[in-house]
């Protein structure tokens, strides 16, 4: 799966003004359909999650989980929202939780 990141602030601002969203108790999703064909991707992981080494290591799990699931998930603009709760979750739980959302998202 190709994705880009979402990397300018009116890009984030468009996602949480437009788009919607869905959240359980590790991660908040939001989602946007763009028109470009090939999926977005940004994070926002709070420094309450803890140190920079947890906020890189939380933004690798769902990085990873939604590579590894999600491929074919195309045209839309997703941003990640870690809670607090997420900085002692592991790869499967973190993968247990984007698959309940997506499912409930309907993508």
């Amino acid at each position: 799966m190709i994705f880009e990141s979402l990397k300018k602030p009116s890009e984030f601002s468009k996602v949480y003004k437009r788009g919607k969203s869905f959240a359980d108790k590790n991660i908040v999703v939001y989602y946007l359909p763009n028109q470009l064909g090939i999926t977005r991707v940004g994070f926002s992981i709070s420094k309450k999650v803890g140190n920079s080494v947890i906020r890189n290591r939380v933004r690798r799990l769902i990085k990873e989980s939604f590579r590894v699931n999600f491929e074919n998930i195309n045209g839309y603009d997703i941003i990640f929202v870690a809670r607090v709760r997420s900085n002692q979750v592991d790869y499967h739980e973190m993968t247990k939780s984007l698959k309940y959302i997506f499912r409930k998202l309907g993508l």
